[in-house]
């Protein structure tokens, strides 16, 4: 099989990817502080260090790359953008010159967080408009990835759930757990995404190696709120006892500016192929394979 190498393997995509992709691929997973709890060869190394990048390409010699390592909390960013700058622009611009340099097939995720939310849902043609940090840092790495090697794919990905490794939970598992223990959870009730589970986004990331060069949204099918989307998910958990209640943005204090929606329109994507389940599927295989959100 060809070679594939992952960047943020032990992170929660990365590690969904490495597990749809081994199907076909030899999979190289490139981890920074947890090796990925799977069945690829991992990799330590700082994807920060251009040499020991050079060095990793010259060794690999992978057939192609997705690139998903990045400090991807936009609260953090937003009080350490010199921190976060590295992994998530400078490290992005190299890998995408490398691959230039062997001329592979290069996939990046980006966010739908390169938007302000006021015009959704967004296509592909409309233009960036982040408000966070984060969301600046993803449009810079975006813009200069295509500048250094106009093939690359920047796959604009929505709010992502499923299981993932022990260093690498989505946001569902604290929160089930937290109701589980009794406790209400607030939920907002203005803010939009387009959530699509890991499984399904990794198999996105996978088609664009193929299918793209440029822009694509891989968001899922519908537009829901975080309350409407654990309200969902509870009822297929038949999780009747737990607790939650509704919340605004302007209610919680965050670091990082929020966009109140930033639903993306995939359409090229399922055009091309991208098909992620509803909502109420995934959380019903997601429930039948048990994997780690067990009623």
């Amino acid at each position: 099989m060809q070679k594939l190498l992952i960047t943020g393997s032990s992170g929660f995509l990365g590690w969904n990817l490495c597990q749809v992709a081994q199907q076909n691929w030899q999979v190289y997973g490139v981890y920074f502080s947890h090796p990925a709890e799977n069945s690829a060869i991992n990799l330590k190394i700082d994807i920060t260090n251009f040499a020991a990048l050079k060095q990793l390409f010259s060794e690999v010699k992978p057939a192609a790359v997705i690139h998903t390592a990045a400090q991807s909390q936009p609260n953090l960013c937003q009080n350490n953008p010199q921190e976060s700058y590295p992994v998530n622009v400078t490290a992005s611009w190299n890998i995408a010159g490398l691959c230039a340099d062997y001329n592979i097939p290069c996939v990046f995720t980006s966010t739908d967080l390169v938007f302000n939310g006021l015009n959704a849902p967004y296509k592909e043609s409309d233009p960036v408009s982040p408000i966070s940090i984060y969301g600046e840092q993803k449009v810079m790495a975006e813009t200069g990835m295509l500048e250094r090697y106009p093939q690359t794919a920047v796959c604009r990905m929505p709010l992502m759930f499923g299981a993932g490794s022990p260093h690498s939970q989505s946001f569902i598992q604290p929160m089930l757990n937290s109701l589980r223990a009794g406790n209400e959870l607030a939920l907002f009730i203005d803010e939009f995404r387009t959530p699509a589970s890991a499984t399904s986004a990794a198999k996105g990331l996978l088609l664009a190696l193929d299918k793209v060069h440029g822009i694509i949204h891989l968001g899922g099918k519908e537009r829901v709120s975080r309350y409407e989307f654990m309200r969902l998910l509870l009822q297929v958990l038949e999780m009747k006892e737990a607790k939650i209640t509704t919340c605004r943005q302007q209610d919680v204090k965050m670091s990082a500016p929020r966009p109140a929606d930033v639903s993306l329109d995939s359409s090229l994507g399922f055009s091309l192929g991208y098909q992620p389940l509803s909502l109420r599927e995934e959380f019903k295989f997601l429930k039948t394979q048990n994997l780690g959100i067990k009623s």
